[in-house]
């Protein structure tokens, strides 16, 4: 890849895009991974004086914020951090709350269980909440919001619907996760980002490649050339199929009021 001509098209996209919707600059999440630290170093070069990232960490594991910081320093990036734990506590305790009468009513799996559907509710409102911080600044500043989500989430449908797969732009949606790792070379991300394990930082000792159940390298093989074993084939492909509702609008009916 060419990546001095892959930067140069994205930052004239972006400064072309902020342009159009009169806008004054752009706002993303700052995690401490390798995509929101790429997202920094264009965003920077394309609009140096309209550029803010936010860390907004939700009982995340310190070495993320201290990562995140560490991208902001390397691109003089400015930045605000919000500590999203104690609204997150306070917000899910008041869920479970209302929920419970509920559920016993019904005879429903009890509230507080070790299922995985619960566990994936209660992890899939840290970026939502997220998001809402990152468009309550948009909105203020008269900025958009920027996703971090590449080719390869897109594929499988790796991101949280309406959380951080609720963004105005996505600079990153025409690269794999291998594209990004050799953009972040060029841009001068910190070593200890680019060669750290991709999480969302969901829960506790969660990777992205243990939740999808397939290696990026996997993924993006069969991204790029259509060859894979029929293992990360079918995989992939179970993925995309279960992601589909995150693609497309919601279905609207379709009533005949003549």
């Amino acid at each position: 890849m060419d990546c001095k001509a892959v930067a140069a098209a994205i930052c004239d996209w972006l400064q072309r895009n902020v342009k159009s919707a009169k806008c004054n600059g752009i706002v993303f999440g700052l995690s401490g991974g390798l995509d929101s630290a790429v997202v920094a170093g264009l965003g920077m070069q394309a609009l140096p004086d309209g550029c803010l990232g936010v860390i907004m960490p939700c009982h995340s594991d310190p070495q993320d914020v201290e990562d995140a910081e560490a991208v902001a320093r390397s691109f003089s990036l400015p930045t605000i951090t919000y500590d999203l734990g104690p609204v997150y506590d306070e917000h899910l305790a008041n869920l479970r709350k209302l929920l419970v009468p509920c559920v016993s009513a019904r005879g429903a799996h009890p509230v507080g269980g070790t299922g995985s559907k619960i566990r994936m509710a209660e992890a899939n409102l840290k970026p939502r909440l997220r998001m809402t911080a990152l468009y309550y600044y948009a909105n203020v500043l008269g900025y958009l919001v920027i996703g971090t989500t590449n080719k390869s989430e897109l594929t499988v449908g790796y991101f949280t619907k309406y959380g951080d797969g609720g963004s105005d732009l996505l600079p990153l949606g025409e690269l794999v996760k291998t594209d990004v790792r050799e953009l972040a070379e060029y841009l001068g991300v910190p070593r200890s980002i680019i060669d750290k394990p991709p999480t969302a930082g969901l829960w506790d000792g969660q990777t992205d490649e243990g939740e999808m159940g397939i290696s990026y390298a996997e993924l993006d093989r069969y991204i790029l050339t259509g060859e894979a074993p029929d293992r990360v084939r079918e995989r992939v492909e179970a993925l995309n199929r279960s992601a589909q509702h995150k693609f497309t609008r919601p279905p609207i009916a379709p009533i005949d009021a003549s």
